[in-house]
């Protein structure tokens, strides 16, 4: 977000785009920034550099609608993304009241994105990698050898993600970022949201998402994940290349925990505590991770 002058850069992408922000209310601001116009408006301001990342979301959500899955539906003009001082802005209409998915329904909603044909534009294929490198550099409270542990990992991980099976992993269009947040249940629909990792890649990825949840965090109890499993028809964690999605995904929870604790140090605790976990120093799974904004 620009920090100077935000109202001034959401005036000038509402101006570019022919609305008034007269009004304009502040939901969100963070790696994202979101704004409510009058007339249930909502204007994404996304970071600098991800211009087709913006242009990608709106090509899944009209993608989304013309196959009548519920979702964010991103308004007819402007088209595209309209790009203010480097950042792509969108604008969406606001959904009515929702909460979070349960487990059972956004199983039931992977199980219908994941039995999509993939559409005619190229969304390119998964990385489950991006900006790790980024988030561990910049990440303030790590020392030395933290940071070159992290790096470590990785090149692990993504050595052990290269020789995966193929066969094993099949290739559909997956949301990437697949949690009960990101799926807005209304009186009426639940709505997916928040295109912003979706690419082809193994449904599996998806799946991990909740898995870990009950596998790692603690978070989402045997029954829940159960029902899951039953809605959504397959259990990922008995495929055998579990084990390498489950690592990625810790590993891309603990480096958001570092990121967030660089800004605010409320999270450097859970941050620390990630960490330690990653490193073998809280014995084996559930670590009971805490959930970090």
């Amino acid at each position: 977000m620009d920090c100077r002058n935000p109202a001034g850069l959401l005036a000038e992408a509402c101006a570019a785009a022919g609305r008034p922000s007269a009004g304009a209310e502040l939901i969100r601001a963070g790696e994202n920034t979101l704004w409510r116009l009058p007339g249930k408006v909502v204007v994404r301001i996304a970071r600098t550099g991800q211009t087709a990342v913006a242009a990608r979301e709106l090509t899944v959500a009209r993608w989304l609608r013309g196959h009548r899955v519920p979702a964010v539906r991103p308004l007819d003009r402007p088209a595209g993304p309209v790009v203010v001082r480097g950042r792509p802005v969108t604008f969406w209409h606001e959904l009515p009241p929702h909460r979070h998915a349960t487990a059972p329904e956004l199983a039931t909603a992977l199980r219908r994105l994941h039995r999509l044909p993939p559409p005619d534009t190229d969304l390119g294929t998964l990385d489950p990698f991006v900006r790790l490198a980024t988030r561990i550099d910049d990440a303030a409270t790590l020392d030395a050898p933290e940071r070159d542990w992290l790096h470590g990992r990785l090149a692990d991980l993504r050595t052990a993600w290269a020789e995966l099976n193929p066969a094993a992993r099949p290739t559909t269009v997956v949301h990437g970022d697949a949690w009960g947040g990101n799926l807005a249940v209304t009186a009426t629909a639940a709505h997916l949201l928040d295109f912003e990792r979706t690419a082809l890649g193994p449904p599996a990825w998806d799946l991990t998402s909740t898995a870990v949840a009950h596998d790692s965090f603690g978070s989402l109890a045997a029954p829940g994940y159960a029902a899951f499993c039953t809605a959504y028809g397959a259990d990922v964690t008995e495929w055998p290349g579990y084990p390498v999605f489950r690592a990625v995904r810790e590993l891309r929870l603990t480096c958001y925990a570092l990121q967030q604790a660089t800004a605010d140090p409320r999270h450097r605790a859970q941050a620390r505590h990630r960490l330690a976990c990653l490193r073998g120093e809280h014995g084996p799974r559930p670590w009971q991770w805490t959930a970090v904004d």
